[in-house]
């Protein structure tokens, strides 16, 4: 018996009669995505936010997403659960910075990732996500250098998949970076014959012990086609569930549980209720001058993804 049936079920009344929606990163608790219209990664979320017809949002993220999410929906109302709920990050990066570095390299295309908030994401010229960064860093003119924030190692593995030169912005993902050599061997002698996934966040050294480099949404689509019957998940443990509700017929296993965000597990079921019922939580609002820059980024992603 689901602990959480009754509230998941008061939940999925109140999203229709609300006519919202409830979208939920891969990173979120189980209960989180078992409640979602929609789970994903940021590049899916992206994608959903843009075509929902929803009047609300209900965002089970991070801010960054939120505020994705208020850009791409002017007219309607996003709604963060819990207003803390920040990554670290896109913390990294302040709009001030980022000018600064900009007059530094002046003909720099600018290439941010989605991990950002939205006072970066609109001065730059396209907006990336840990999916679709090596395709549009391909169709960027080559004789342009590339200015790329606020990841450093996801920057790094653009750059080992392009060849293309950037400058990579001392950023990094707080949780990707507790990935260590001791719990990958540990992880490989324990389950000999499973496949190591693992994160592009991940910083470079970690990343030369997997045997596949993939976005959490590459990673659900992998295992589905894959002849593999057991993998090693080198990224957020919420990912797990999201694997396993997928494709259950496979096995699946953390690298380690330390490899979890304790932002992307603020939200809980009671604040998503009382986001639905009440309001509450953060109601996320971008100033129009800036949603309307941001917005050309994320568009340009939107349209070079494919």
């Amino acid at each position: 018996m689901n602990p959480h049936a009754d509230l998941i079920e008061k939940i999925k009344t109140l999203t229709k009669e609300r006519n919202a929606c409830i979208l939920a990163h891969t990173y979120q608790s189980p209960e989180i995505q078992d409640v979602a219209d929609f789970v994903g990664d940021s590049y899916g979320l992206s994608v959903e936010a843009s075509a929902t017809q929803a009047e609300t949002i209900i965002f089970c993220g991070v801010l960054f997403m939120a505020e994705t999410a208020a850009i791409l929906n002017p007219t309607r109302t996003v709604i963060l659960p819990h207003p803390e709920a920040g990554c670290p990050m896109a913390d990294m990066i302040t709009a001030t910075e980022l000018a600064a570095l900009k007059k530094e390299y002046p003909v720099a295309s600018v290439v941010c990732y989605v991990n950002s908030p939205a006072e970066v994401k609109a001065l730059s010229d396209v907006c990336v996500t840990s999916s679709n960064a090596v395709t549009i860093v391909n169709k960027l003119p080559r004789d342009k250098p590339i200015i790329f924030v606020p990841d450093k190692h996801l920057g790094s593995y653009v750059t080992e998949q392009t060849g293309r030169e950037m400058i990579l912005w001392d950023g990094f993902c707080p949780t990707h970076l507790r990935i260590t050599e001791t719990m990958i061997k540990a992880a490989r002698s324990a389950h000999p014959f499973a496949e190591l996934l693992m994160h592009p966040e991940a910083p470079h050294a970690m990343r030369q012990h997997a045997d596949a480099i993939l976005s959490t949404g590459q990673m659900c689509s992998h295992v589905k086609k894959t002849e593999a019957t057991e993998f090693i998940i080198a990224t957020e443990i919420g990912l797990l569930h999201t694997l396993r509700t997928q494709t259950p017929h496979k096995s699946y296993y953390p690298l380690s549980e330390a490899i979890s965000c304790p932002n992307m597990k603020k939200t809980t079921l009671p604040m998503v209720y009382d986001s639905l019922a009440h309001g509450m939580g953060r109601v996320v609002t971008v100033p129009s001058d800036c949603a309307e820059k941001a917005e050309k980024s994320l568009r340009a992603m939107l349209a070079m993804n494919g």
